[in-house]
């Protein structure tokens, strides 16, 4: 009986996977495409997003109304270890490349006259006094990201025929 208890211990050991380690945002490559509709990311104004899976896997975004899109689906089984987004007070809006941030944590502004890749989007920054400065140049409204709904994360155009905002 002790044989077979340590035998079954033993095999619940091996069967256990190390615990993957902190997400960390992946930096944006020439051929790096949208999940959703293949657009090269680079080629596009605007903010990016990416989401981590439990399982290991990245997927690409090359708009935040596409990343909200899928998050807040309620169908959404998928584990998610991180979700970045691009921190718009310090990208060129026209050519974004880095500035990873946490999109949980981040501000948004929606219904601003700036369009990101798919036409209306979800400005985030890492920093409300930035979110506050680029409304009063381009209009919208701040919102945190628990404030997205799935209506407004409408890729038929949701962000901007949102009437609440």
């Amino acid at each position: 009986m002790r044989r077979l208890t340590l035998l079954f211990m033993l095999a619940a050991l091996t069967a256990c996977e190390p615990a993957p380690g902190p997400a960390t945002p992946q930096e944006l490559a020439p051929g790096t495409a949208c999940v959703l509709d293949g657009m090269l990311l680079l080629d596009y104004p605007g903010p990016k997003a990416q989401i981590h899976y439990a399982d290991g896997t990245i997927e690409f975004f090359c708009d935040t109304v596409e990343m909200f899109s899928l998050v807040l689906r309620p169908e959404q089984k998928r584990r998610i270890r991180a979700v970045y987004t691009q921190d718009m007070g310090k990208e060129d809006w026209r050519q974004p490349r880095a500035g990873w941030i946490e999109a949980r944590g981040a501000f948004y502004v929606a219904g601003s006259k700036l369009r990101g890749s798919m036409g209306p989007t979800f400005a985030a920054f890492a920093r409300r006094e930035d979110a506050e400065a680029f409304i009063k140049q381009h209009g919208g409204k701040l919102l945190r990201f628990e404030e997205v709904t799935p209506e407004m994360a409408d890729l038929r155009g949701g962000a901007a025929h949102d009437e609440h905002m």
